[in-house]
């Protein structure tokens, strides 16, 4: 019975999802409520969903004019450890106005009474002084900016170690657009820590070390490079920045050859990933040390061959606008909670607008809770919209009482909560064959739940998009299967709200499938 239900189930689905996917392309669908233009927030608008969890009339009080808010872009870091992700992100910040030099010299002070004066050798030959000053034209001495990856790494084991552990957070603003930086982990035992990350992302920035020896590490088999670029694609990011990383090292010089080299063993895996060359994907050689080609061109003959933009230059003027639904009912996932004079949860605005004082309600364990206060990257604000990544104090429950990846709805409209559905999946690194009784941890938006496969109910054929009946699945296939956990958590079907129904499967490791729900069954 669960096969046939679920075969005349995914038989039903629109002419889209029987159209033969590239292994690793779960397509973007965008959710069906309306959106609005620019930065202006029709809120007094009623919206009727079809799906049973939003098939609610949704209000607002009023029209809010946010013409003058800057777009919100949440920017994700990946790429293998040590590609100098954490120190591109502190560059931005100093180049930006955000970290002026005292702090950077405090960085300097505290890394030397821990021993970790010496993470970055600096081979810069002549070159030690750096003649720009985001505020005030000082000269900087290059020695600084051995500390810059401080800006991100923000816990003491972190800056002991010398390796991002959690996904830092940090922000900035350009002329048009405000960023919010995601430094995720790039060391494989810390993954569950970047999907966290991913999840909250607009846009992904890999960074490759060009450095030789490093770049063939990281995309070799078992570096991260290549499993970060593709849990990016899962997760929902649409746009891809590869910063080409360390091309002042000594083995590299600024070589073309290098630079394209690198570009072209990559572009094919990322196609492969469901990335777009032509639209989704610009390559850049920077150096995160010197600051080279992340806001200014150096004043040297040293990467003249480039005559692309700089970083900031193209995330500002040429990055295409994010899609927001501003119209929706409430969605915000939680990814961490802490006490502080009260709950206070961070998450992620997926949709919806939310003002000081609403009431909401979490889920799954539908709790009513008042928001008291709102944060929006550390800056105390009336309302919060899609997009934002905030902090939230809220009334009415304990900080116990929540987990990563509970939601926050709004009362009239709750989310899906289940803990058996179906899925289509697509099986990319596993050695054995897969079926009933196989049992694997699923991270879905902010959750992790252990599920066991309950059944394989077909398998797809990829380039027709015909369906077999099976009993078992392996690597590089794709079929439809019933999951389940043991816990009920918060999902949507892919096709009604995609940031609620991206999910990867990982075992012992690594991650050895991705997958898009279907259908909640109960």
């Amino acid at each position: 019975m669960v096969k046939e239900e679920a075969i005349k189930n995914s038989s039903s689905l629109g002419k889209e999802e029987q159209e033969p996917v590239k292994p690793i392309d779960l397509e973007t669908v965008k959710p069906e409520n309306t959106r609005s233009k620019a930065n202006n927030l029709p809120v007094a608008k009623e919206i009727d969903g079809e799906d049973a969890a939003l098939s609610v009339k949704f209000k607002h009080a009023a029209y809010i004019d946010d013409s003058n808010r800057k777009e919100h872009v949440n920017m994700v870091f990946i790429g293998h450890v040590d590609a100098g992700k954490s120190t591109i992100g502190g560059h931005l910040m100093y180049l930006t106005g955000m970290v002026d030099k005292r702090t950077l010299e405090k960085y300097e002070r505290e890394a030397k009474d821990k021993g970790r004066e010496s993470w970055f050798v600096l081979m810069i030959g002549e070159r030690l002084i750096m003649w720009y000053n985001f505020k005030n034209k000082l000269d900087l001495c290059f020695s600084n900016f051995r500390y810059l990856s401080w800006a991100l790494d923000t816990n003491d084991e972190e800056r002991e170690k010398g390796k991002t552990v959690e996904c830092g957070r940090a922000f900035f603003e350009t002329d048009k657009k405000h960023f919010t930086i995601l430094d995720a982990p790039g060391h494989k035992s810390f993954v569950p820590n970047m999907i966290s990350g991913a999840t909250q992302a607009d846009l992904a920035v890999l960074v490759i070390s060009a450095r030789k020896g490093e770049f063939e590490t990281g995309f070799d088999r078992g570096g991260q490079t290549r499993e970060h670029a593709m849990l990016v694609k899962t997760t929902g990011v649409k746009y891809l920045v590869v910063l080409v990383n360390k091309m002042d090292d000594p083995t590299v010089n600024w070589d073309e050859e290098r630079y394209k080299e690198i570009q072209n063993k990559l572009t094919p895996y990322l196609r492969k990933c469901g990335f777009n060359p032509k639209t989704d994907i610009i390559y850049i050689p920077v150096s995160g040390l010197t600051g080279a080609f992340l806001k200014e061109r150096p004043n040297s003959e040293f990467g003249s061959w480039y005559t692309g933009p700089c970083f900031i230059e193209y995330i500002d003027t040429m990055l295409p606008s994010i899609s927001r639904d501003y119209e929706g009912p409430v969605r915000v996932i939680i990814a961490d909670k802490y006490s502080d004079m009260g709950t206070i949860i961070i998450g992620k605005m997926e949709s919806g607008v939310l003002v000081k004082g609403q009431t909401l309600t979490v889920m799954p364990n539908r709790t009513s809770i008042q928001v008291i206060q709102l944060w929006s990257d550390d800056v105390e604000v009336d309302k919060v919209v899609s997009g934002d990544n905030v902090k939230l104090k809220l009334k009415g429950i304990e900080d116990n009482d929540i987990l990563p990846g509970f939601v926050l709805c709004s009362p009239d409209a709750l989310c899906h909560v289940g803990r058996v559905f179906d899925a289509e999946v697509v099986i990319l690194d596993h050695k054995s064959i897969i079926a009933s009784g196989y049992s694997c941890v699923l991270h879905i938006q902010s959750a992790t739940e252990e599920v066991i496969v309950k059944a394989v109910i077909c398998t797809i054929d990829k380039k027709t998009g015909n369906k077999v009946r099976a009993r078992f699945v392996k690597q590089d296939e794709k079929c439809i299967m019933r999951l389940e956990s043991s816990e009920s958590f918060c999902l949507e079907a892919f096709k009604n709200f995609p940031q609620m129904g991206r999910f990867t499967l990982r075992d012992e490791g690594k991650t050895i499938a991705i997958g898009k729900v279907l259908k909640v069954v109960e």
